[in-house]
């Protein structure tokens, strides 16, 4: 079998299980049709509804912001900054993009996230050419619908961070390189070339892991499928000259403006990330990535422990882009296990895999309605029901004795109440949900059950979508920015402590940080500066100089803080006569502090 899939795969052909029926054109065509509308919903719909959540959203908006706004076209895109001071954690491409759709449509919460939408979407595209290239037309679409409705994969793609931009150059690399090794001369060189490419572009969005993701995905792949030599033919002279006249003109004249920054990318952050605690915010165990994939994967999840066993024990008989699937999901889980820094969206590019394998069983599961495909699908159906079941009992309990459940689980009643609105929707959704996936698993209906898998995230997310708007205003700065409008127009903004990093988004300008180490401004580069550098920049006040600092200004300072009775906002108002007012409760206090003789 394995062996007929490798020649129609090479020859654009497609393999059924015996005793299907083949997928009808038009069929495909709908459910192909089908597939790019999910896409589209759950990528672009309210996309712009929710607030920039902090404290990344915030941060590279800003960051984008300033680089749409500065003077010097050239350095802005080699540095980009964060409060007037170079930004150098990341390179400039994404921020970029962000940039020229901040120039081209306006500064808002839609336009600073349609970069991340946009490669979102268009991941789908290459996923689904990819797919009916290796595999056919229905695996394709059933591959796009799973991928587009993992919820790590379209909540990324509707968040403003590099990480989407990422995913779509380290899969079009693997993609390319794949297809190089099952080309001939001179298309093989052709598409190493568009694997070079991707990867450097990729190194260019989120540094070295642009290339050496794909590198190791490819790598072990090709070596366990017995092509030792494939490093000979990626690694050949004309990729190398490609790759470096892509990153390095970037690389060395970012070097020039900022002369650390070669030991910073370079050592900093890219080995120490890996090797140190240094970046112990973003540490984890060794099992972190387990309860992230389950999340992230959410009920498609359902089919992993069973297929997993079953890709290990067929794996020499299965189709070769399958075992590419394998590899790529096993090498990205272990190799972002290993180190010390750990996040979700790490892994964003495993939904991508994963989400083509589960795309492999359901088509065999259609294909051959009494095969081992199908019954692995309908044990998941009665799985899929079952936590069905369980949310919507606990969405039952939220409806009808609220307390139950806040005594339960031990939530704050205040948390609760301003969502309690949203439940009977969402308990409709999980009601319907149940029962599809009880009539799929009965009937043994793979299409019915895989509707039902499809279905389950939309639907929790469309009814949920009011309350997390409601809610998401906490771990954003826009009701602050709305609450501090409007200031005397000389006013001066400084924060005691952390930056809320979106109020300079919203307020368009930068603020004063009084700063103990630099990491109040969430940028390790800036920290990283801030240790080396005396004296520090005009934005940046060190903790101790602070007091001093307020009492040489000649004009009205507004000063902020997140800790209640923080000890030097209540001593400098206290200084000056001014009143310590809490601006959103519990969250922010401030303080006008004006000089002597000012307005």
């Amino acid at each position: 079998m394995a062996e007929v899939e490798n020649l129609a795969s090479q020859h654009g052909g497609i393999v059924h299980e015996v005793g299907g029926c083949p997928a009808s054109a038009t069929s495909n065509r709908w459910l192909t049709a089908v597939a790019f509308c999910v896409g589209l919903f759950m990528i672009f719909v309210g996309l712009g509804q929710l607030p920039l959540m902090e404290p990344d959203e915030g941060r590279n908006a800003e960051v984008a912001r300033e680089m749409k706004n500065a003077t010097s076209w050239s350095r802005s895109w080699l540095i980009p900054t964060l409060d007037g001071l170079p930004y150098m954690d990341k390179p400039a491409f994404y921020f970029k993009t962000v940039a020229l759709s901040f120039a081209l449509l306006g500064e808002s919460e839609t336009t600073a996230r349609l970069p991340s939408a946009l490669f979102g979407f268009a991941l789908l595209g290459m996923v689904y050419l990819f797919c009916r290239r290796v595999y056919n037309a229905r695996c394709a679409a059933l591959a796009v619908l799973v991928v587009a409705t993992c919820p790590m994969y379209f909540v990324i793609a509707r968040v403003v961070i590099m990480d989407m931009p990422l995913a779509f150059f380290v899969c079009g690399a693997v993609f390319a390189g794949y297809l190089a090794e099952d080309s001939d001369d001179p298309r093989r060189k052709r598409w190493y070339l568009l694997a070079t490419a991707s990867a450097a572009v990729g190194t260019l969005v989120k540094g070295p892991i642009g290339f050496f993701l794909p590198l190791l995905v490819l790598t072990i792949f090709n070596w366990l499928d017995g092509k030792r030599d494939f490093w000979k033919r990626y690694l050949a002279a004309r990729n190398v000259l490609l790759f470096f006249a892509i990153v390095l003109p970037w690389f060395i004249g970012a070097s020039f403006f900022e002369r650390d920054f070669p030991y910073y990318g370079v050592v900093y952050e890219t080995f120490l990330r890996l090797v140190t605690p240094e970046f112990t915010p973003r540490g984890g165990p060794i099992y972190f990535f387990v309860p992230v994939v389950i999340a992230g994967f959410l009920v498609w999840s359902l089919l992993l422990p069973e297929g997993a066993l079953a890709a290990w024990t067929t794996r020499k008989r299965r189709h070769r882009a399958d075992r590419l699937f394998i590899v790529w999901s096993i090498a990205t889980f272990v190799f972002f296990s290993l180190p010390q820094s750990k996040r979700p969206d790490y892994i964003l590019s495993m939904m991508v895999s994963l989400g083509a394998l589960t795309a492999r069983v359901f088509d065999r599961a259609f294909e051959c309605p009494d095969g081992r495909s199908a019954r692995r699908v309908q044990r998941a159906s009665v799985a899929l029901a079952v936590v069905a079941l369980l949310v919507a009992v606990l969405l039952a309990v939220g409806v009808f004795h609220p307390a139950t459940l806040i005594g339960t689980f031990h939530l704050e009643g205040e948390s609760i109440e301003p969502l309690a609105s949203f439940f009977p929707p969402m308990l409709i959704a999980a009601v319907v949900l149940f029962v599809l996936a009880v009539v799929a698993g009965v009937r043994r209906n793979a299409r019915l059950a895989f509707a039902a898998f499809a279905l389950f995230a939309p639907l929790l997310a469309t009814a949920s979508f009011g309350g997390l708007r409601q809610g998401s205003e906490a771990h954003s700065a826009r009701e602050l920015a709305q609450r501090l409008m409007p200031l005397p127009p000389a006013a001066e903004i400084a924060c005691i402590g952390r930056l809320p990093m979106g109020l300079m988004f919203y307020l368009k300008r930068t603020i004063t940080v009084a700063c103990h180490d630099g990491f109040e401004l969430t940028s390790f580069y800036i920290a990283f500066e801030l240790r080396r550098r005396h004296p520090w920049p005009q934005v940046t006040i060190p903790l101790q100089e602070f007091d001093r600092w307020v009492a040489t200004r000649d004009h009205p300072v507004y000063l902020i803080s997140k800790q209640r009775g923080h000890p030097r906002l209540d001593a400098i108002a206290t200084q000056h006569g001014a009143t310590v007012t809490e601006v959103l409760p519990k969250r922010r206090w401030a303080a006008l502090i004006v000089p002597k003789g000012g307005d």
